[in-house]
């Protein structure tokens, strides 16, 4: 990335955390973008609270509904429960945790300018 887009991709970063921040009065880690993604992506909250489980399975549903904006996932389907559920087309290339989470954040910033 040159300096260009790593100025354009910071400030886009930035204009996500600030709606989030705007949106739920604090600034969310990663781990709770992709829960509230998972959340968006299931469509249906129930009345109870999620199970740690479930929680894990949003942020895994989250994953997997960016990567498919690559075509690492496609998406295949509900299940009985109303769950989503994604099918690899392809790994996503291994890099180092830092770079991980720049795809990551990238994805993310593709999901909220596509809402």
């Amino acid at each position: 990335m040159n300096l260009l887009e790593e100025v354009e991709f910071t400030e886009k970063w930035h204009r996500v955390e600030q709606m989030l921040i705007e949106r739920f009065g604090k600034k969310p880690d990663m781990e709770g973008i992709l829960y509230l993604i998972g959340i968006n992506e299931l469509g249906d909250v129930p009345e109870k609270d999620f199970t740690k489980e479930q929680k894990q399975d949003l942020m895994h549903v989250a994953t997997c509904a960016l990567l498919a904006q690559s075509g690492y996932y496609e998406y295949d389907g509900h299940d009985d429960a109303g769950w989503p559920h994604y099918k690899l087309v392809e790994n996503p290339p291994a890099e180092s945790l830092q770079k991980q989470e720049l795809l990551l954040k990238q994805h993310i910033i593709a999901y909220f300018e596509e809402d």
